[in-house]
């Protein structure tokens, strides 16, 4: 089974291999020239625009869904409406790392956790997980994931619910976690129409999410894709809630590798 690749980015896309399907997709960040021949580019299986609305061009008949692989995970690949294919690449830097980060005896809360490729991380290190999404949908998505690499049975907990909602219930339970991931929309809403922007909602919930680390916590992570919420943003807010236990705030771009690295989205993490 194949794996992911980016081939090339310019002029405003990105040329990837999603497995044995090659694909153009928009990437408003490469302002640049492409570095592959024009050749190569026109040899691709499918291609999403926004030029006259969300749509799906395809020039060969590449299947409705199929298999990649993915920083050692099998992830299944399905095109939607809005140009996403289940997975965003630029995360899979994170997840052997979170692997190495918890133990088997440790607790991992995912929250807006996809297609799950974080959660199955954590599952394959023997982490209990809670996998927190409001998507039925893409929560079956991540659970045929978790079929696809053995890890049916594994101790993952399947929340389909607005993140926020699980948090405050969360702190009222008194649950805590060795290791929390969330990755919020700049934009969202939940199963029952709440309403999610990242520019009021990520401080308050980053500091319940505070409340939920345990005193043997190992990390908190928080990664994002807004325009204007960049490194030194993240960093800040991520020091202000959990600095006072100790250790250290990290902080970065997330990035594509191939002829020219393409930034996609920020993160910071607090590790101890």
């Amino acid at each position: 089974m194949k794996e992911y690749q980016l081939l090339d980015s310019g002029y405003g896309e990105k040329i990837e291999w999603f497995g044995d399907v090659l694909l153009i997709r928009p990437c408003p960040q490469a302002i640049w020239s492409p570095s592959c021949e024009e050749e190569v580019w026109a040899k691709v299986d499918g291609r999403f625009s926004r030029e006259e609305g969300n749509r799906w061009e395809r020039f060969t008949s590449f299947p409705k869904e199929w298999e990649i692989t993915l920083a050692g995970m099998r992830m299944l690949i399905k095109p939607t409406d809005f140009g996403h294919l289940g997975v965003f690449p630029e995360h899979a830097a994170f997840w052997p790392w979170i692997g190495e980060m918890l133990g088997s005896s440790s607790r991992l809360l995912n929250l807006f956790a996809y297609s799950g490729g974080a959660s199955l991380a954590a599952a394959k290190s023997g982490c209990s997980v809670t996998h927190v999404d409001s998507s039925k949908g893409m929560t079956s998505w991540a659970s045929e994931n978790a079929r696809m690499n053995d890890l049916e049975k594994a101790p993952i907990r399947w929340i389909v619910e607005d993140a926020l909602k699980y948090v405050a219930r969360a702190k009222r339970r008194a649950e805590s976690y060795e290791g929390i991931i969330l990755d919020p929309p700049t934009f969202g809403r939940g199963k029952n129409k709440e309403v999610f922007k990242i520019e009021e909602g990520l401080y308050p919930l980053l500091l319940d999410c505070a409340d939920l680390l345990s005193e043997e916590a190992r990390f908190l992570l928080v990664s994002c894709h807004t325009p204007g919420i960049t490194p030194l943003v993240l960093q800040q807010l991520v020091e202000e809630v959990v600095g006072k236990r100790g250790g250290r705030v990290e902080s970065g771009e997330m990035e594509l590798s191939g002829p020219k690295r393409v930034p996609s989205g920020t993160y910071a993490r607090w590790i101890r």
